[in-house]
């Protein structure tokens, strides 16, 4: 099985805040909602070379009471007004604590994702910003990369088996172009 034929990349899921949009701590208020650079672009690409794109995001406020499940909702209409229509969207709701399957870098929202596209984990691939996006990708079966940004800690880095300097670059890794 030592062609690359083996799991071709028919989908590439996000992490939100921090890889998608600049990251506001538990945004509520969708006119906060700020695309990182490129991220435009590079979406219109995957969706223009027919790959699915989602997001796949830990959105512990809700637990915590500091947003609600609406706000979050209204801050992902307005990521999609700015960024274009995602195929799957995947929030987790839970605290830390919850002891959840879904929440990062636990494997179950790729594993959701990737059923409501109809393709098996290892022709999917997460980007983003943390150690927990990496891992949750690496745990489902999925190709992880991760895009610093100044608050990922070097050791995340130094982890990461992937990692690129922006989301065009990451993208270009998982297609195998330089």
């Amino acid at each position: 099985m030592g062609s690359s034929e083996t799991s071709k990349l028919r989908a590439v899921l996000f992490d939100r805040d921090g890889t998608l949009v600049v990251d506001v701590p538990y945004n509520g208020d969708p006119g906060k909602v700020r695309p990182m650079t490129g991220a435009k672009a590079v979406l219109d690409g995957l969706r223009a070379d027919g790959i699915a794109t989602g997001v796949i995001s830990n959105q512990s406020g809700i637990a915590r009471g500091l947003i609600t499940a609406e706000d979050v909702a209204r801050v992902n209409a307005r990521v999609e007004e700015l960024l274009g229509p995602f195929d799957v969207w995947e929030v987790c709701p839970h605290a830390e604590h919850d002891g959840c399957d879904c929440r990062k870098p636990a494997p179950g929202m790729v594993h959701s994702a990737c059923r409501k596209l109809g393709i098996n984990a290892s022709e999917a691939a997460l980007i983003g910003d943390i150690e927990a996006d990496v891992g949750a990708a690496e745990a489902a079966g999925a190709t992880g990369v991760l895009v610093p940004t100044p608050v990922t800690r070097a050791e995340e880095v130094a982890a990461a088996r992937l990692v690129a300097p922006d989301l065009a670059s990451a993208v270009g890794l998982l297609q195998g172009t330089p």
